[in-house]
């Protein structure tokens, strides 16, 4: 080959430069895309971000770490005095009385408005925020006279007794007792209308002659006098007594000694009775003492607890009688306030119900005739202070 000349010797050292890799001395270096691994980029300085930074991509990360462990709640600015309070209460205490108001004798006095009532809680007075009269549920026994003496008292004691259970409501409350020489729970208290029925359905030979109504009736008041609010016997009996334990004194102390429980008396055999002394021709003087006396006992148990007796002379008068018995017992007064102390310490705050007129003063109550009747009001002595008022 010819000689070649130092030109084309300089151009072909630059062209095996380039096939061996080696950079050109003034070439600038690309930026690698984003995500794409350099292995000759070196590590950037602390404060240009990166994992120990605040700033840039690794950010987020680093906010979610803080979400994991919230900061500690600022502190509550303490209250200055004499600031008022703005805060939103949800409870709030609502205080609820079921009232019951009747005559002396025990009826019930319809159609009382909201402003005839005063409401006192130790002493202060409430303003009512709500007001009605509803139908409440009783509490009460069936205490019936069954024993063997004469068919016809046991068939209108039978008949009465389910005169009244056709009364009863699914919210009611009744236990049934019977008597002779003594007496038998024939079912506790229950709301099931079948069970007392049932109870019913088993008197059917009674055991004995005799009926000791004293003790039976002292009986049936000690179980229910420990009970809460308001109490109710329904007395089917003749009204006599042959030789209980007791005697009348002592019964009648006794009822005067008791709260919350009233007696509703209906006296069976009136019809039988005369009926022999139309027969007697007034003759019959020791057996009309004996069943005057019978009638007075059924009319003070009754009275002194502020309940009514009957001496119904036919069968068809018993609906009458329970249907009045059902108003006297079961119509109240709901009424509704929030108490102007409203601190729920578990106190117990003492109540008062007074009833007043339009003008402010006494209401004053009458009668058909015309004549003033004294007036009695049921209701619960007080309540106790918490979240939430029984």
């Amino acid at each position: 080959m010819g000689k070649r000349s130092p030109r084309k010797l300089l151009l072909m050292l630059i062209l095996v430069c380039f096939a061996c890799g080696a950079p050109a001395q003034d070439t600038p270096q690309q930026p690698a895309p984003s995500g794409s691994q350099n292995p000759n980029k070196q590590d950037a300085p602390a404060e240009a971000g990166g994992p120990g930074g605040d700033v840039g991509p690794y950010a987020i990360p680093k906010k979610k770490e803080e979400d994991a462990t919230p900061p500690p709640a600022p502190e509550k600015p303490k209250k200055i005095e004499g600031m008022p309070d703005y805060s939103i209460k949800v409870d709030v205490p609502l205080v609820n009385l079921d009232v019951l108001v009747t005559t002396k004798d025990g009826q019930f006095i319809p159609n009382l408005k909201k402003d005839n009532f005063k409401i006192f809680e130790d002493g202060a007075p409430q303003t009512i925020s709500n007001f009605n009269q509803s139908s409440a549920p009783i509490t009460a026994v069936l205490l019936v006279e069954y024993a063997s003496t004469n068919y016809n008292y046991m068939y209108e004691a039978l008949n009465a007794s389910y005169n009244f259970a056709a009364t009863l409501k699914p919210d009611d409350w009744i236990a049934v007792v019977s008597y002779d020489m003594r007496p038998q729970i024939l079912t506790d208290f229950t709301q099931d209308k079948r069970a007392v029925l049932g109870a019913l359905n088993t008197l059917r030979i009674p055991g004995f002659s005799e009926r000791n109504l004293f003790d039976a009736l002292y009986d049936t008041i000690d179980r229910v006098e420990s009970l809460e609010g308001r109490k109710y016997i329904i007395l089917v009996s003749t009204g006599k007594d042959t030789f209980s334990k007791l005697n009348l004194d002592q019964i009648l102390k006794k009822l005067k000694n008791t709260q919350n429980v009233s007696i509703y008396a209906i006296c069976i055999g009136r019809a039988l009775r005369e009926m022999m002394e139309a027969r007697m021709g007034g003759g019959g003087g020791l057996i009309t003492t004996d069943w005057l006396q019978a009638d007075n006992q059924m009319n003070t148990f009754a009275h002194m607890t502020g309940g009514r007796a009957y001496f119904p002379r036919f069968e068809g008068e018993l609906p009458e009688i329970f249907h009045d018995i059902g108003n006297d017992i079961r119509n109240q007064y709901t009424i509704a306030y929030h108490p102007t102390n409203q601190k729920l310490d578990g106190s117990y705050r003492k109540l008062k119900v007074e009833l007043v007129a339009p003008d402010g003063g006494p209401l004053k109550v009458k009668d058909q005739k015309g004549k003033d009747v004294k007036v009695q009001i049921y209701a619960r002595d007080g309540y106790t202070a918490k979240h939430q008022v029984e």
